[in-house]
């Protein structure tokens, strides 16, 4: 490539990065922000433990349900028109969610947003592959996993703000001149590329057996709480996730157009880097929900003053994924994804060692600022690592299969951390956690609660430490190469 054409990618990758920046920071800001307001969301409907959960967990599970189909649609029809449906699907349900008269009429609007969400998010990474240099993709990816972080800095704060002086529907409304503003900015700048149509399809056998998979599994997690380990309902869902597993592999073994394309798990980066990308997100996805509940049901502070509170997190991954592209002229991503990691676990552990009602904010800012850092350096890094080599071809289907396994971790992460938090407690006080009330019910609540919450650090740490381990095998098994592709095989998912 002669020098002006590399000028004029590179003016088009900046604006399209404009653009996806752009679009992530609305969809983040609305999980962010959510995560404050909802305890005066749970107050307002009056909500059950179950709903209140489901109010979280029916975006993760249809985002992350949706999001490879998406990704083979937008390889079949094109990802520009792919990503404006999802900008206006996700600003409209923004607009109707504040509108919700009961909890489960906002459950539903809350998946419609999150089908717009994984339009959104299945294209993001793939525009950016499609539009930088592979030279300069590091960086790119850096702004794109560094605006993450700018939402879950202002987030927070802004939830609690709204919430506070507005009412929690301008938790949802205020996205509404963000998804306007981003759809006319998109439909200007991003160019119109062609999809293929005759060459791809839908395997709606395998989507389904996602779904149904991982509906059963949320539902059983969100069933603990209420119900226990042992309930025959949780253990009749955790044993038919289990089943399925196997016969999806099955399924998409012999499918011609797979959800997943289990061919590519024989290449050991690749998939110990999809392993890690996974364990990072179920030990590390819930920690601004449960910290910023903590200081709301156990300290009894409002929602702004509980947003303060983990704003030590979002500024760290903000400057560490702002910061990556320094980083990767000088290390493989794989190094920096293996350094993310393990910073992350240091994170957790201080965060369990200082877990009491009693300890003062200090150590927990420290730890919350060594999770941030580490997922600020592990997610440019990862993306990177797993998309390096990729044709254009493929670039959609890998791209999305890589946010099916991080989303399935968001998903498990926060079903997993809720259920744990509240297990110690009995079925009556479980829904005055949710509406950051219990201190001021029963005090020996509070004790129960703190104990909940060192159980789910606790295996939230290990499943951490198991990252690390992942990632320390994805490093020795690449061997020496730039970008984690062994130089003497073709690139993960190179077209035949």
């Amino acid at each position: 490539m002669s020098g002006s054409d590399e000028e004029a990618q590179l003016r088009y990758a900046w604006s399209a990065l404009s653009v996806v920046s752009l679009a992530s920071i609305l969809t983040a800001l609305g999980s962010s922000s959510l995560n404050v307001a909802l305890p005066q969301v749970v107050r307002h409907f009056d909500a059950s433990a179950t709903a209140a959960n489901w109010i979280l967990l029916s975006f993760m599970l249809t985002n992350t349900g949706l999001m490879v189909a998406f990704g083979r649609l937008a390889d079949m029809f094109g990802r520009r028109t792919m990503y404006l449906l999802g900008l206006a699907t996700y600003t409209g349900a923004s607009l109707l969610l504040g509108f919700a008269p009961g909890v489960w009429y906002l459950i539903g609007l809350r998946a419609v947003q999150a089908g717009g969400g994984a339009m959104l998010l299945t294209n993001s990474a793939a525009l950016l592959a499609d539009a930088f240099p592979q030279r300069h993709l590091g960086r790119g990816m850096g702004v794109y996993i560094a605006s993450f972080s700018v939402a879950q800095l202002v987030g927070p704060t802004l939830g609690g703000f709204l919430t506070d002086r507005f009412g929690w529907q301008w938790v949802f409304w205020y996205n509404v001149p963000i998804g306007l503003g981003c759809l006319t900015w998109g439909a200007v700048a991003l160019r119109k590329v062609g999809g293929r149509a005759r060459e791809s399809g839908i395997d709606a056998t395998g989507n389904l057996l996602v779904l149904i998979g991982l509906g059963s599994l949320l539902f059983g997690l969100s069933q603990v709480g209420e119900s226990g380990w042992t309930d025959p309902v949780v253990v009749a869902c955790l044993a038919l996730c289990a089943l399925l597993v196997p016969l999806f592999v099955m399924v998409e073994r012999r499918s011609p157009h797979p959800v997943m394309d289990v061919t590519l798990f024989r290449d050991p980066p690749f998939a110990l880097g999809l392993l890690t990308s996974f364990l990072n997100s179920v030990a590390r996805m819930a920690v601004v929900l449960l910290i910023a509940l903590f200081y709301q049901a156990v300290h009894g502070e409002s929602p702004v003053s509980a947003g303060l509170k983990v704003l030590p997190l979002s500024v760290a991954a903000m400057i560490a994924s702002a910061s990556s592209g320094m980083l990767h002229a000088r290390l493989a991503p794989r190094t920096i994804a293996l350094l993310g990691t393990s910073t992350g676990t240091a994170g957790l552990l201080l965060l369990l060692l200082n877990m009491s009602a009693d300890t003062g904010y200090p150590p927990i800012a420290c730890a919350l600022v060594l999770i941030g850092a580490g997922s600020g350096m592990f997610m440019p890094a990862n993306t990177t690592a797993l998309l390096d080599g990729v044709t254009s071809r493929r670039i959609g289907i890998v791209n999305a299969m890589r946010l099916m396994v991080q989303n399935t971790g968001v998903v498990v992460s926060t079903a997993l951390a809720m259920s744990l938090v509240t297990s110690p407690l009995p079925a009556g006080l479980r829904q005055y956690v949710f509406a950051g009330t219990i201190a001021d019910v029963s005090s020996h609540g509070v004790t129960q609660l703190v104990t909940g919450y060192r159980l789910a650090l606790l295996v939230m740490t290990g499943i951490s430490a198991l990252s690390v381990i992942a990632s320390l095998g994805r490093h020795r098994a690449t061997g020496v190469t730039t970008g984690g592709i062994r130089p003497s095989e073709e690139p993960v998912g190179k077209a035949p």
